[in-house]
């Protein structure tokens, strides 16, 4: 029997962050556990062939910024080396772009945050992985826009609902320009009801059921 393993790089979103709280969704109710167990329960199981999600989400990493609170919130920082570790991988999914549009990056727009998706899979595709083994393929996946800040995180994200506008079709243009596949997680769930930042548990069920086709379809 071989197992896929499919390495998922992104943030509270993909952690699965309860919104309005400092808790976490159960591995089966948040989007990559979702995404594993229905790849599991699809032909993939039916050809003996298991499926690991690996987890690598981090609460605040933004792509290429750094957070001036916390330390290693910069995605681009260690990402060679993650993949080195976790390597061979048979696909990379990277799902970041939100926090690039907290208060501290005034100046940050869709343009700026899918440039730093282009240098994290620029990173993805040069890391130093075993001589022989193959370059993971990313799938490069836009979170749903941010929606209107609600509790105590409101304030880090002001203004953060505009500034993110365009963010599909500009993660889309670089996705292309890379020849990576892209999906548009806006096209099956919005942020948040709850706090406008993040999903609630019935987006994450929403989200890594939609993925669990996609990646179905890369998967060699």
């Amino acid at each position: 029997m071989s197992q896929k393993r499919i390495f998922v790089y992104g943030d509270s979103l993909s952690w699965g962050i309860v919104p309005l709280t400092r808790e976490r969704f159960a591995f089966d109710k948040r989007w990559p556990g979702v995404l594993e167990n229905r790849l599991n329960a699809n032909r993939l199981n039916a050809t003996g062939r298991t499926v690991r999600v690996i987890e690598d989400c981090l609460n605040g990493r933004r792509t290429v910024w750094e957070d001036p609170f916390k330390a290693d919130r910069n995605g681009l920082t260690g990402l060679a080396t993650k993949i080195e570790v976790h390597s061979p991988l048979d696909l990379i999914i990277v799902m970041l772009g939100s926090n690039d549009f907290q208060f501290c990056h005034p100046s940050n727009n869709a343009w700026s945050a899918a440039q730093g998706v282009a240098a994290l899979v620029n990173a993805i595709r040069q890391a130093p992985i075993e001589p022989g083994m193959p370059v993971a393929p990313a799938l490069v996946v836009c979170p749903p826009p941010v929606g209107a800040p609600q509790g105590p995180l409101a304030p880090k994200f002001a203004g953060a609902e505009a500034r993110c506008m365009g963010l599909a079709a500009a993660y889309r243009e670089i996705a292309a320009s890379l020849r990576c596949p892209f999906f548009d997680a806006g096209t099956v769930t919005t942020s948040s009801k709850v706090d406008g930042i993040h999903l609630d548990e019935d987006q994450h069920l929403a989200l890594g059921e939609a993925l669990a086709e996609v990646v179905g379809g890369l998967l060699p």
